[in-house]
């Protein structure tokens, strides 16, 4: 019986090294794998002591085009001066590569370490380097990238989900009850597409790197049309009034200093944090068949983690009907 192998299952340090060389570099070293599920990222140093971080896409997860405009989005960001990681283009302006069956760009390395959200400081900072981001990102629009739509995007994701094999019948009828009424009441908190601008879309800490107060953005892989609260909230994780509410004033005046920022989308808090539990699972289940998924996250095979999964949405569904406007 014949065993697929996933594709990147070949992506062995020696075609790492080759591919990277192929644009005119020399590595003296190995490359480090560095900590990524989606793509596959490795960090690599040339014979001029520079480090570089190598990113292989997914092989048919994106379109070309659509990769091109996460390039161009950095691009332009980096002419701004907003502090990101801008990728690397040959003497041809091409930023987009191919080696062997894989699309691949390679950026410098932006150094530091991950924010503290209990930090006034950091927060400011963080504020403020979203705010210069979205000062750029409204000035045109994604041709090719998706726009946030919440009713459309939990519907593939439910739907991923329940093709699966990992609930049983009572899981199924509890997930899908939970998720069809999810489903109604962030389709009745949506927002007109036009208010959407370029985001970053997946703000969360671990594409945050900075040191001091300055931080910098990495990744935007997930980078699409949406409002702009998409990627403010994930910062805001008080869980006491007074602490949200000073996380909140910090980024917020930071953000600030570059760009107004629309106080009606904290309106959007809940229901981006109810879709982003809906999407976690359904990209966990979509992702299987990648070698890596199955050993980083075991547990998605237990029938515990489904009626754990259920109970968190279920949760997250009474929040939203207690929800008031501009409170997360």
């Amino acid at each position: 019986m014949e065993t697929s192998i996933h594709p990147f299952a070949r992506l062995e340090p020696s075609r790492v090294v080759a591919a990277v060389e192929s644009l005119g570099f020399w590595l003296p070293g190995e490359p480090f794998a560095l900590n990524s599920y989606e793509n596959r990222v490795y960090l690599v140093h040339d014979d001029e002591r520079r480090r570089w971080v190598v990113k292989f896409y997914r092989p048919g997860r994106w379109r070309d085009a659509q990769i091109q405009e996460e390039h161009d989005f950095l691009a332009e960001l980096s002419a701004a001066n907003v502090s990101v990681a801008a990728p690397w283009r040959d003497e041809n302006g091409v930023s987009l590569h191919n080696a062997e069956g894989f699309r691949f760009a390679l950026y410098p390395q932006l150094p530091g370490q991950a924010p503290e959200l209990e930090n006034p400081a950091h927060l400011f900072a963080l504020g403020e380097v979203i705010g210069a981001m979205h000062a750029v990102g409204e000035t045109r629009r994604f041709a090719h990238r998706r726009t946030l739509n919440l009713g459309d995007m939990v519907t593939e994701a439910c739907d991923g989900v329940l093709a699966s094999p990992w609930l049983d019948r009572r899981q199924r009828r509890a997930y899908t009850g939970v998720t069809d009424a999810l489903r109604s009441a962030l389709v009745d908190r949506g927002w007109a597409p036009e208010r959407s601008i370029r985001v970053h879309g997946d703000c969360h800490l671990g594409n945050m790197l900075g040191r001091d107060e300055a931080f910098g953005l990495v990744d935007f892989d997930d980078c699409l049309m949406a409002p702009a609260v998409q990627d403010i909230w994930m910062l805001l994780t008080g869980q006491e009034e007074g602490e949200w509410q000073m996380q909140l004033s910090e980024v917020i005046e930071g953000y600030e200093q570059h760009r107004d920022f629309e106080r009606g989308e904290l309106a959007l808090i809940e229901p981006l944090r109810a879709f982003r539990l809906i999407r976690h699972s359904a990209w966990l289940v979509a992702r299987w068949e990648d070698p890596a998924f199955p050993v980083a996250f075991p547990w998605l095979a237990d029938a515990g983690y489904w009626d754990d999964h259920i109970r968190q949405l279920e949760q997250q569904r009474r929040v939203l009907e207690a929800a008031t406007p501009g409170r997360a």
